[in-house]
């Protein structure tokens, strides 16, 4: 008896390469179709232009976090690193640093600046920090292939739009399992950005995502020591994202569930909390509901779960409660964040190092408290150990902010009993910064010229200023941002 030709098998056999990626995409869910077909037939005049203006102001702040990053020794290292990698200079010019590098080498050591004072913006619901990845990413592969500003701050927009919506499929979970999101995530919204500017059509925009599945990484484990590493996060989805769009390009096969798959993004990488995952967030109201405006810009240089409580300690200040009266203070975050930010408790009283100091919630309230401010000067090596905050460190403890709308809102509350027996109260429901409570364009314009400031002169950061900002007027984008470059 003759058996029966596996004819699906063979068909697919006889096809060429580009025909068997996209009999393959077929079958992919939703979401990466659209996505893919989102990026790529998203016309520049499509997207509003408060959007596209607000888009301006976002790279601005990035450029400007990276420039000010330039003066700390870590960034030096990463910097010596990748050129000692390299083989002579590169084509790509670097935020602050002299010099250029290759297209991925070069969009790790931006995404590194962008990321390096934790300063940098926040999707809020999707607990990502698009920019500091989709940024370099889109300026690495426009240098690359020769765009435009215009077609820069469209890539931009995609990219940002895809890794917001992914992030808030996770609906937080992602932080709960030891995951940072901006590393999970971030590589989706370069590969398509990347795509976007090399020119990849729908079904190699789908592949590309696909592809990107196997590069989506980022480990919690540096809030237990202060280690650098989530520093690196946002640099490396950049790189990985230009490669999955390069080898999307060639007719290379990646996964074709690469987020509801049965080892998808979310089903592995979710763990118990795989269940609680939205798919429909992911393509809800794209391109009508712009979720670049829902990017939360920080007003302060610490992990945004904190910047409520920051902003109640200065405000409790004001009124009366100076450091010499208080007694004891309560801190109250969203259940959901206290694995970031609050505990172990030990640590997070005894910060060792300005990164430790950045997550610990209790240090950063009790640095509000004593100097009335808070800002890149009180994370200096030598203030981290300040004995007036050390001591009043000592007095805080955190609780839970029950009614919070976490992960839509960071909110944060602080109670402080003074030595006369007076409690004083306030609780900041949304942070400030995000989407219902947005700094103002002339903020972020005002926080780029104090964090550019601390590296260049007046005339130097003007010229900066204009260069982004003007970007979407010029024919080669990436020439424009040479101005970053001493």
């Amino acid at each position: 008896m003759n058996a029966k030709p596996n004819l699906a098998l063979k068909t697919s056999a006889d096809k060429a390469p580009t025909e068997r990626v996209a009999s393959l995409v077929e079958p992919t869910l939703p979401i990466t179709h659209e996505l893919a077909r989102f990026a790529a037939n998203t016309a520049h005049d499509a997207i509003p232009a408060a959007v596209r203006t607000r888009a301006l102001h976002h790279m601005l702040d990035a450029a400007g976090i990276a420039v000010a990053t330039t003066r700390y020794d870590h960034a030096h290292r990463v910097l010596t690193a990748m050129r000692g990698l390299g083989d002579g200079d590169g084509t790509v010019p670097l935020f602050g640093f002299p010099g250029r590098l290759a297209p991925r080498d070069a969009a790790i050591v931006n995404g590194y600046l962008c990321h390096g004072l934790d300063f940098d913006d926040t999707h809020v619901a999707g607990i990502v920090h698009p920019t500091s990845s989709v940024l370099p990413a889109v300026l690495s592969t426009a240098a690359h292939v020769g765009a435009s500003g215009e077609a820069m701050v469209t890539a931009f927009v995609i990219g940002i739009e895809a890794a917001a919506r992914l992030g808030m499929v996770a609906k937080g979970g992602f932080h709960q399992v030891g995951f940072h999101p901006t590393g999970m995530i971030g590589v989706f919204g370069c590969a398509l950005a990347a795509g976007r500017l090399m020119g990849l059509n729908e079904e190699q925009l789908a592949m590309a995502q696909g592809i990107s599945l196997s590069m989506a990484a980022g480990s919690l484990e540096f809030v237990e020591d202060g280690a650098w590493n989530k520093r690196l996060h946002p640099g490396w989805a950049a790189q990985a994202g230009m490669t999955a769009a390069a080898l999307a390009r060639e007719g290379f096969v990646g996964a074709t569930r690469p987020y509801d798959g049965r080892f998808g993004l979310f089903n592995s990488y979710l763990g118990t909390h795989k269940a609680q995952a939205d798919y429909t967030l992911a393509t809800a109201g794209l391109g009508t509901t712009w979720e670049l405006l829902q990017v939360a810009i920080k007003p302060y240089p610490a992990c945004h779960f904190t910047h409520a409580c920051i902003d109640t300690a200065l405000m409790l200040r004001a009124q009366g409660a100076v450091p010499e009266r208080i007694r004891s203070i309560e801190v109250q975050v969203p259940e959901g964040v206290f694995k970031t930010v609050c505990v172990p408790e030990a640590k997070k009283l005894n910060p060792a190092n300005s990164y430790d100091a950045q997550f610990s919630v209790q240090w950063l309230t009790a640095c509000a408290f004593v100097n009335g401010r808070f800002g890149l000067a009180e994370l200096k090596d030598d203030r981290i150990g300040d004995p007036a905050v050390m001591a009043l460190t000592q007095k805080v403890r955190f609780a839970d902010f029950p009614d919070s709308p976490f992960p839509k809102a960071y909110s944060g509350g602080v109670t402080v009993t003074l030595d006369d027996g007076r409690v004083l109260s306030h609780r900041e429901p949304i942070n400030r910064g995000a989407a219902d409570r947005p700094l103002a364009n002339e903020e972020i314009v005002a926080k780029f010229r104090a964090n550019a400031a601390t590296a260049f002169n007046g005339d130097v950061v003007a010229r900066m200023e204009a260069a982004m900002l003007g970007l979407d007027s010029t024919e080669r984008g990436a020439e424009r941002l040479v101005a970053f470059s001493p």
